[in-house]
């Protein structure tokens, strides 16, 4: 989801961001998850998401009361509360994905709270769904943040940290936009004005993020092993044609030959044979 437009009510964003998700569903674009900050949280789009079959890490504050549920380990109590219980060895430093300065490195920690079937949200729907909660704690300051995941039984901590770390690069790109583009630089009256210049931004950025993208690839492999396999075999030739001096050669004169023009002597002139 993209990162909450200030001014819009708060009951409505979760409803805004439960159409969008519809209507990529109908125009049939490919995801399979949906990620977004505590404004979405838990609610109304976290059963939208469930009855549609995609999974989801939404992020939530710190007194959403989480439990688990039958057939898994006991947990209870407000996310802060839970993430302040956790045995040391419950966090696994990980990337969030590759920032302007390397990798984003967090603890994290997953707590799988409930399996599910999946034909409980959507009929005629197999397998089994598991709900769960995601902590991420940062290096510097030991700030947490919480998160509702709900994900195929079986998916990995470090698959969710990726899909949450996803948002950091989608709120980059809506910076750059606003900053380079002029994203929100509009005073338009009417929803066709708000969309096209909207929608020229965005083509505009995505047209310098692809030039950008082709600067910096590396160059082909293929071109620098052909040079290479070109100057090796030319220096190979050079070797096999130039015999190799010998210790009496040192001693002996150069013996000039004929250049390029054919002018060079190499006998005496007739007038001075005796």
């Amino acid at each position: 989801m993209p990162p909450a437009r200030k001014g819009t009510p708060q009951g409505v964003k979760p409803q805004l961001a439960g159409r969008m998700v519809e209507r990529a569903i109908a125009a049939g674009v490919p995801f399979a998850w949906v990620a977004g900050d505590s404004v979405y949280g838990v609610g109304e789009l976290e059963m939208a998401l469930r009855r549609t079959g995609k999974g989801y890490v939404l992020g939530v504050n710190a007194t959403q009361p989480f439990n688990s549920w039958i057939g898994k380990p006991a947990v209870a109590g407000t996310a802060e509360e839970i993430a302040q219980g956790l045995d040391p060895t419950a966090w696994r430093r990980l990337s969030a994905g590759e920032g302007s300065k390397g990798p984003r490195l967090y603890d994290w920690a997953y707590l799988e709270l409930a399996d599910l079937a999946a034909d409980e949200y959507r009929d005629g729907a197999t397998g089994t769904w598991t709900r769960g909660l995601l902590i991420r704690r940062s290096l510097a300051d030991g700030e947490c943040a919480y998160f509702a995941t709900w994900c195929p039984a079986g998916t990995t901590i470090e698959t969710l940290a990726a899909v949450e770390g996803q948002r950091w690069a989608i709120e980059d790109a809506f910076e750059t936009a606003k900053n380079e583009l002029g994203l929100n630089h509009n005073e338009s009256r009417s929803w066709h004005g708000w969309h096209r210049h909207v929608s020229l931004a965005m083509l505009a950025f995505a047209m310098l993020a692809s030039i950008r993208h082709r600067a910096n690839a590396p160059p082909p492999k293929t071109l620098i092993e052909l040079t290479r396999r070109t100057s090796s075999a030319g220096r190979s030739r050079r070797s096999v044609a130039s015999p190799s001096a010998s210790p009496s050669d040192a001693s002996s004169p150069p013996t000039s030959s004929p250049g390029h023009s054919g002018d060079a002597r190499t006998k005496p002139p007739h007038s001075a044979r005796t």
